[in-house]
């Protein structure tokens, strides 16, 4: 986990508000709370949280609507 969340290519802000759209999407309320901490940890703000919060729910319900499209 230390060496994939380390600076890189991404800062580690980055990668931790990857994680937290990841954890939001798969509903996993221990690593919301662990990957949110750990992004304001590095300086997120509770802005950049809302946004990714945002991101997090349009990319799950896309899958909803395009499958619907497909589908139904």
């Amino acid at each position: 986990d230390e060496a994939v969340m380390a600076d890189g290519a991404l800062s580690r802000k980055h990668k931790e508000l990857v994680a937290v759209a990841v954890a939001l999407a798969i509903q996993c309320p221990y690593c919301i709370d662990i990957h949110a901490n750990a992004a304001r940890k590095e300086g997120a703000s509770e802005a950049e949280l809302a946004e990714t919060a945002f991101i997090a729910a349009a990319t799950k319900s896309s899958g909803a609507i395009i499958h619907a499209a497909l589908f139904v």
